[in-house]
């Protein structure tokens, strides 16, 4: 589980964000908010709209200190064995800022809180709000309510937990996204329907969820107004979309991606987190059809075995992925694989996982998410039998990471001397006659170049590896802008 300080991209946190002003100016009513986000995307995304949601209504800023905020801010992942003791312990640190500042708001949300509710104000008495995934637009609501019973004696408070699961709501509520580089997430579904027999998704955010179409392509029409050159589309189960239309029909995935690519100013195509069911031949024909559909992929597998893929109840075999995955280099031969692998699942064999790496070898993966299973309780594979060592599990691990680590390394190595795509980002910090960008695979990409040119696009010959993800080029073409 990764565990990050939450502050958007391009903004500085309150402490940095200093000016030089006589001492009697300084305003002592700006209030501060910290946020804790761990986690996926789908995590980030929703820490950037609470930020936004409570910068609106009561004008709070980030920092990046939480001994200095008003309000600190816990976005939890279960998706890990012993989420939530991390957040039990992590709020036991925040305790001690509240017995010194008895003022302090904590809030805890995500999905830990969508499964522990009434036992995180039980352990943690101190927490003042618990909101899930689905709910984090009532923030304001609920802080309006913390306040207003600040007073009262303990007896009359009422406990502030908000964890049902009202649909597609929380995105009627929530303020305009703020616009911070030329790159954003936007988050078309939520929940996932798959129950897959690991996954704790269904039971934390609710079955799957898809926002109305119109509402999808007027937020990134509006992103692309404000110049957004790059759209990361998510879901839990992002190729799974079935958005309405305005007509009350029903538009897919693929159907998505081509109207979201006629939009002016859009340049480039992602999404995560997607699944081999979902995966078309219709979404494959878009890589086609599409060229802001970048050459890289995020398709998770879990495990290249078939006696194990049942077990997880994934509904596909091997052999499905290993198909959709040749058609999709037949149109795309220079397309980047990425995946998630489970290892260790219950009742995985010496033979099941040695079909698993070799899998991995035969379908040449540039990165991975792959950890040891994690039993979550209350999921269908938390009561299945378990007799290999951890030990062999964390060896097994270091296998699979080693190989996909090579084959990274080799691909980042392929670039030397091609041309690449990129979107040109930010002038280093550096050097001001040196710019940065992103590659179709990730990768970042530094040329020399004009301040004026970021936000835009341009093919770039690679002329040096500096890392496995940092290379030098030179510019060959800069295209038009988008817009």
């Amino acid at each position: 589980m990764t565990v990050q300080t939450f502050i958007p991209n391009g903004a500085k946190a309150a402490s940095e964000n200093t000016v030089t002003q006589p001492t009697h100016t300084t305003d002592v009513s700006i209030k501060k908010l910290y946020i804790e986000t761990q986690g996926c995307q789908m995590n980030e995304y929703d820490s950037h709209r609470m930020a936004d949601l409570l910068g609106d209504s009561h004008g709070y800023i980030l920092t990046s200190n939480p001994n200095e905020a008003d309000i600190l801010l816990m976005n939890t992942c279960s998706i890990r064995e012993k989420a939530q003791e991390k957040v039990f312990s992590e709020l036991g640190r925040w305790r001690k800022l509240k017995d010194k500042n008895p003022d302090l708001v904590i809030g805890v949300g995500g999905c830990v809180a969508s499964q522990e509710g009434d036992n995180i104000q039980k352990r943690a008495p101190y927490v003042d709000m618990i909101f899930g995934p689905q709910t984090l637009h009532r923030l304001p609501q609920m802080l309006d309510q913390h306040n207003a019973q600040v007073e009262k004696p303990k007896k009359d408070k009422i406990k502030l937990v908000d964890i049902s699961f009202p649909d597609i709501e929380k995105f009627d509520f929530l303020p305009e996204p703020r616009v911070e580089g030329f790159k954003a997430f936007v988050s078309i579904m939520e929940g996932c329907s798959k129950y897959c027999s690991f996954c704790v998704v269904p039971y934390t955010r609710g079955e799957e969820v898809s926002r109305p179409l119109d509402d999808v392509l007027a937020e990134i029409a509006g992103l692309a107004e404000k110049g957004v050159r790059e759209i990361s589309l998510l879901g839990q189960n992002v190729n799974g979309y079935r958005g309405e239309t305005f007509e009350g029909g029903i538009c897919t995935f693929p159907e998505l991606l081509r109207l979201v690519a006629e939009i002016p100013g859009i340049g480039r195509l992602r999404y995560t987190t997607s699944h081999p069911l979902e995966f078309s031949d219709e979404l494959i024909q878009c890589y086609e059809d599409l060229p802001q559909m970048v050459s890289h992929l995020h398709l998770p597998v879990q495990s290249g075995s078939n006696d194990v893929l049942q077990a997880m109840k994934r509904n596909h075999t091997i052999d499905v992925y290993i198909d959709k995955i040749a058609k999709l280099r037949k149109i795309r031969p220079d397309m980047h694989l990425s995946s998630d692998f489970i290892i260790g699942f219950p009742g995985e064999t010496d033979e099941n996982f040695a079909e698993t790496l070799q899998f991995i070898k035969d379908l040449d993966f540039d990165h991975s998410y792959s950890f040891v299973y994690s039993k979550r309780p209350g999921t269908p594979a938390s009561d299945l039998p378990d007799t290999t060592p951890e030990q062999v599990k964390k060896e097994r691990l270091a296998q699979v990471q080693k190989v996909i680590k090579q084959s990274s390394i080799e691909k980042t190595d392929a670039m030397l001397g091609k041309i690449e795509r990129v979107l040109i980002e930010k002038v280093s910090d550096q050097d001001p006659n040196v710019l940065i960008g992103t590659a179709d695979n990730t990768r970042l990409v530094t040329f020399v170049g004009d301040a004026t040119w970021v936000g835009r696009f341009a093919e770039i010959e690679i002329t040096e590896i500096k890392t496995l993800n940092f290379v030098y080029g030179e510019l060959l073409n800069l295209e038009p802008d988008v817009a």
